[in-house]
């Protein structure tokens, strides 16, 4: 929970400390002044009022108890700590008691969601998500094979992430200020459930979508389960950028008060005061079709399978209800991306021409990426895959690897460059790297003494394959290129 505000000198912004150790003699008066005015301080349902509220009523507290408990020169209670203990109490008997949540709804009722995608002009996806005050502003940027994350395997050996989410909590979201440092472990834990929650949903085969995925969700307003906001936000983004998802992945939290004689409440879609005070936090997240994702965190000894199950029935329940909204808003993945996304086109090459694209040190493919501007990704298949911000780079990129990688078709005629010259004939360069030989025989329709009479080094002249032995060697002529043309 944040510091607790104060309006007077004496209730600074402070961390409520551990209750155990509260002056006994305190607490019951506390209680007494509070009895009934912290109550309608509670269920005010905006949470800048309820607030204000719960201050005034601590003031009021500090001000009547001073007198009582403040000897001269005695050291003054932590009516901070009093107060924090007395507004728990009452949060919990209000929900055990009267079922009354502090911000007036049902245990079971969801707070207004509202969904908007598109919101970002310049995006390749972009969505935001609001769930009462939690409100998630969530991206999708579309990147290159290569642009995925490498990292180390625990085990041992490396790894590549093809699909990233961050997740980044400012102190803005909680109407604080503070210093903007790397992220906590906050932010690397609500992360790495949200990304492993949509995970399950985003396509993990090149062939089905050979990008790299990248889904960074900004928290712009926190008041509970922001992490289920970014699982909702994420789908929407996924689905606004043309991602082929399998499904929508929606995430809620459903929480739990105990009380004596077995009592016990179950609270969907928790807030942050109802997680701080409560004895339970249940995230699920998950598709139609199951649960992708889930943490539970606990503050009680433990709890009964009966209780699990009803949880995640609740759980269900409301997952329904949310995926009902984001489906009016966005149903299925757009069937054109953004046009400022990169273009992809995919290719197939013979895996043994691989290294003639590649080169020497990588010299030839970075050349074609220096000329075109494009990402070339090569696969140990011979899937080739180039991703460029234009169709015309696209269009040069693909003309420059066709010219490397292309293969020598017999019929075929071919502008070659004369490479070297021999008495019996000339040999012919008719693709980058790929030679074959013209016969002096068939280097015109009449008789040729002397090679040079045709042509010479450097020369461009038309060759068509009359033949490839099965070693490999091509034979060409031009004069059945002559004949034909």
């Amino acid at each position: 929970m944040t510091p607790w505000p104060s309006l007077t000198a004496s209730s600074a912004a402070w961390w409520p400390p551990s209750r155990s150790w509260l002056p006994r003699s305190t607490a019951p008066a506390a209680r007494e002044y509070c009895a009934g005015k912290l109550d309608a301080a509670c269920l005010q349902r905006e949470k800048t009022a309820r607030r204000a509220a719960e201050t005034e009523v601590f003031n009021g507290m500090v001000a009547a108890l001073s007198p009582r408990f403040e000897a001269a020169g005695a050291e003054p209670p932590n009516y901070k700590a009093v107060f924090e203990t007395v507004l728990e109490e009452t949060v919990r008997r209000l929900i055990l008691d009267k079922g009354q949540r502090v911000d007036g709804r049902g245990p079971d009722d969801l707070r207004e969601i509202t969904c908007e995608v598109g919101l970002l002009p310049r995006t390749h996806g972009s969505a935001l998500f609001k769930r009462g005050e939690t409100q998630a502003l969530v991206t999708t940027t579309l990147g290159a094979a290569g642009d995925a994350q490498d990292h180390d395997v625990i085990t041992g050996g490396e790894a590549t992430k093809k699909f990233i989410l961050h997740y980044n909590f400012p102190n803005f979201s909680t109407g604080e200020t503070g210093r903007i440092a790397g992220p906590g472990r906050r932010e690397i834990g609500h992360g790495a459930l949200a990304e492993r929650s949509v995970a399950h949903a985003v396509p993990k085969e090149p062939k089905d979508f050979p990008y790299t995925i990248r889904v960074v969700s900004d928290i712009l307003g926190s008041n509970g389960s922001s992490s289920m906001a970014s699982v909702c936000g994420a789908s929407l983004a996924l689905m606004d950028a043309g991602v082929p998802v399998t499904d929508a992945v929606v995430g809620i939290s459903v929480g739990l008060v105990t009380g004596d004689n077995g009592r016990k409440v179950f609270l969907t879609d928790i807030l942050g005061s109802e997680d701080h005070f409560g004895d339970m936090d249940f995230k699920v997240a998950g598709t139609s079709k199951g649960i992708t994702g889930f943490q539970l965190d606990l503050k009680i000894a433990g709890i009964s399978v009966d209780d699990m199950y009803q949880a995640m029935l609740k759980n269900r329940a409301a997952r329904a209800k949310i995926r009902a909204t984001m489906a009016a808003c966005i149903a299925a993945p757009r069937t054109e991306m953004s046009p400022y996304a990169p273009k992809i086109v995919t290719m197939k090459i013979n895996p043994e021409r691989i290294g003639a694209l590649i080169g020497p040190g990588g010299k030839i493919i970075k050349g074609i990426c220096e000329l075109t501007g494009a990402t070339i990704d090569v696969e140990d298949d011979g899937t080739v895959n180039i991703f460029a911000a234009n169709g015309d780079a696209m269009a040069m990129a693909r003309r420059e690897v066709e010219s490397v990688t292309a293969e020598v078709e017999i019929g075929r005629i071919y502008q070659g460059t004369v490479k070297t010259i021999k008495e019996f004939g000339a040999f012919v360069e008719i693709l980058p790297g790929q030679e074959g030989m013209v016969h002096i025989s068939e280097l015109a329709d009449h008789r040729v003494r002397n090679v040079e009479e045709i042509c010479k080094v450097g020369d461009t002249i038309s060759v068509k394959v009359i033949d490839i032995d099965d070693r490999g060697r091509v034979r060409l002529s031009r004069r059945a290129a002559l004949a034909e043309m």
